[in-house]
């Protein structure tokens, strides 16, 4: 099993309110993976991703509102506020997290 540290997301949709992640990277570690790939390691148990919040590690979860499935920071409460506060990934390759 893989732990992946993510240091940066992608949006669909910069306008909506719900800011759905489209990716999770890190440019340092050279990938980034769609975020229905990431739910689906994450649920496999195959892999598991954190970020680190005021020098912690905090894990990211599969959370469901509604029937759809998304990401979040565990340290998040209803709104994934956490992983939508992380910089755009611009320069990260696109291989997807091995």
């Amino acid at each position: 099993m893989g732990e992946f540290l993510v240091t940066c997301i992608n949006k669909r949709d910069h306008k909506s309110a719900h800011r759905r992640i489209e990716y999770i990277g890190n440019p340092q570690g050279r990938w980034k993976i769609s975020e229905d790939a990431a739910i689906q390691k994450i649920k496999s148990g195959s892999d598991s991703f954190y970020t680190l919040i005021n020098g912690g590690r905090v894990e990211v979860v599969v959370a469901s509102h509604k029937g759809r499935e998304y990401l979040k920071t565990m340290a998040d409460g209803y709104s994934p506020d956490y992983l939508l506060e992380l910089r755009e990934c611009a320069d990260c390759q696109g291989h997807s997290a091995k």
